[in-house]
């Protein structure tokens, strides 16, 4: 460890100085309890079974579970020390245990925002308004995977994939397609973006789209990823740009859309991905709110307070198959982002220190085997993540393993939530499991869980570091190969998957992309190219070229080149030559 990490404090160091001392109020009478711990060991040695007694503690082995200890029975022993108002607390009060706003979902109901995006700008544009038609409250809009990975659709590297997994967009003009009918300044749309390269090409491109219709930028609702993690960890490519030119660039998209942009999240600290790609829920938590951290950290350095930038910090997490971890993690992590702008931050409006996410049901989690058992899968994960008081909410379809969904599986996906929302009563009372003593052990345990990893990745040397090194990248391996051998040897079951195991699929037609969305967006891109004006369309990329080299903000560059003309696959190769490229570490 380097000699000046060792020295820095860590997290969990700064909160135990900030809490140590403090006086506490226990919610339970020491006699009471004395007398409690009697009876309960009389119970454990003449009524339970010599066997339960042995095996007190069972881990649930599940997808992506986090290998955490569960007793057999959970009682005011488990959480003797409890202070109500210190760990609990009311509802939309510190310390947010119980949730962001007093009355919660009877004030307003999580956001339905159902991932779309295939083929076309014209193609996921039919289906976003079936989806609004039907109820949506939100739009979640998917890119393909030649934009994602930033090559123009007439690229070599893009071929047969153009419109595949979401939608196609090469340059400003798609967006205004992708958003035809659709009112920007009335709906809130989430936009996947994933790194923070993909973020200071593509947003810009939604700017330009505002100022053709005359949307004020201050009218815009919603969400970009901006995710370092996503672009230097979880992505697979063939091309990468350093970490530390990446983090750069978040910044400076955090920078730019906090200043011009005020209703934006300017990030969505993305774990869901990281999860999915192979980590346990407390490696999820710990490494957004490790990244968090040196976000803020930057943005102190750059001048900007911690408060405004704190209160548009978004997160996005992954509900898997352990339902009371999973509800317990959002109670346990909202409550330590709390504690971490309060006492290491010295954050002062309440808003900055909410822990505000977006939750997806699991789509690792889903299997080709009888692909109906997934609406129970899915019902069951989104049931958790409303129960732990999520914001946002998407829903996978059943079909998922197979392709995008279909029109029918995404509809019923939308109404598995409204049926939530509306016909099973989950969302009159707030955090209606809170006080349970095995909810309140589990999401103490989860938070210290938590808080020891984000010390792991703070002696690496920070988030950023702990990236360059590989320390994650090892880490995320080893879980995956160990999490793979107990699906192999039955330790993890899977309905019919590997566990009554079935061969039997359901009579459905998978979706089928569209044929000829390819031939179309290539055509469209050639044509826009021999239109647009070259001369500005290679000033605004050399002015991009510039601005990276002198580490000034690129935003308004990447800006400049939207409205110019230049295409999403022109600006990732300025990027590439002025930053260079960087190596994933290998451990084989």
């Amino acid at each position: 460890m380097p000699e000046e990490v060792a020295k820095k404090k860590t997290t969990r160091g700064i909160l135990q100085e900030s809490l140590t001392g403090r006086k506490r109020t226990s919610l339970y009478n020491p006699e009471a309890l004395e007398k409690l711990s009697h009876e309960f060991n009389v119970w454990k040695e003449s009524i339970l079974r010599k066997e339960d007694r042995e095996n007190w503690h069972v881990i649930p082995r599940t997808v992506l579970g986090s290998e955490l200890p569960r007793e057999l029975l959970y009682t005011p022993l488990s959480v003797a020390d409890v202070d109500y108002m210190e760990d609990i607390g009311f509802s939309g009060q510190e310390p947010f245990a119980r949730g962001i706003h007093a009355n919660m979902y009877r004030g307003r109901t999580f956001t339905q925002r159902q991932l779309v995006g295939f083929g076309g700008p014209e193609d996921t544009n039919a289906r976003m308004k079936f989806l609004l038609q039907h109820g949506a409250t939100g739009l979640n809009l998917l890119f393909d995977m030649p934009t994602i990975q930033m090559y123009d659709s007439d690229d070599p590297m893009s071929r047969g994939q153009v419109g595949s997994c979401g939608a196609c967009i090469d340059c400003a003009n798609d967006w205004e397609l992708l958003f035809d009918g659709i009112d920007i300044g009335k709906e809130t749309t989430s936009i996947v973006t994933h790194y923070p390269s993909n973020t200071a090409i593509l947003f810009p491109m939604y700017l330009v789209l505002a100022e053709r219709r005359g949307t004020s930028w201050d009218q815009l609702r919603g969400s970009v990823q901006n995710d370092m993690t996503l672009e230097e960890l979880v992505r697979n490519a063939s091309e990468y740009i350093p970490p530390r030119d990446c983090f750069r660039i978040e910044c400076d998209n955090i920078e730019f859309i906090r200043q011009h942009v005020p209703r934006w999240n300017f990030i969505t600290l993305n774990g869901y991905n990281l999860r999915e790609f192979g980590t346990s829920g407390v490696t999820e938590m710990a490494v957004a709110l490790a990244h968090a951290m040196e976000i803020l950290d930057e943005m102190i350095r750059r001048g900007h307070d911690v408060d405004w930038i704190g209160e548009r910090l978004a997160f996005f997490w992954s509900p898997a198959m352990d339902f009371f971890e999973e509800i317990c993690r959002l109670r346990a992590v909202r409550r330590l982002w709390y504690k971490i702008m309060k006492y290491k931050y010295q954050a002062k409006k309440p808003r900055s220190m909410w822990m505000r996410c977006h939750v997806q049901t699991s789509g690792i989690s889903l299997v080709r085997e009888e692909p109906l058992n997934n609406i129970i899968r899915s019902a069951y994960e989104a049931l958790a993540a409303v129960l732990g008081g999520a914001q946002s909410l998407h829903v996978d379809s059943y079909d998922e393993a197979y392709a995008i969904p279909s029109e029918e599986a995404s509809l019923l996906s939308l109404r598995n939530q409204q049926i939530l929302e509306n016909e099973t009563g989950v969302t009159a009372v707030v955090d209606p499991l809170g006080g349970s003593f095995y909810i309140e052990a589990l999401t103490n345990e989860i938070e210290q869980k938590i808080l020891s990893e984000i010390a792991e990745i703070e002696e690496q040397g920070g988030y950023v570091e702990a990236v360059s090194s590989g320390f994650l990248l090892q880490k995320i391996y080893h879980y995956f190969y160990n999490e793979h051998k107990r699906i192999e040897n039955g330790a993890i079951k899977i309905v019919a998957h590997n566990w009554q195991k079935s061969s039997r699929g359901e009579d459905f037609e998978a979706f089928r992309y569209p044929e000829d969305a390819e031939q179309r967006q290539i055509r469209r891109l050639k044509e826009f190219k021999a239109q647009r004006d070259s001369q500005k369309v290679e000033s605004a990329l050399r002015a991009l070229e510039d601005a990276c080299k002198k580490g000034v903000n690129v935003v308004p560059y990447t800006l400049e080149c939207a409205r110019a003309g230049c295409t999403v696959g022109e600006q990732w190769k300025v990027f590439k030559k002025a930053f260079g490229l960087w190596s994933k570490p290998s451990f084989f």
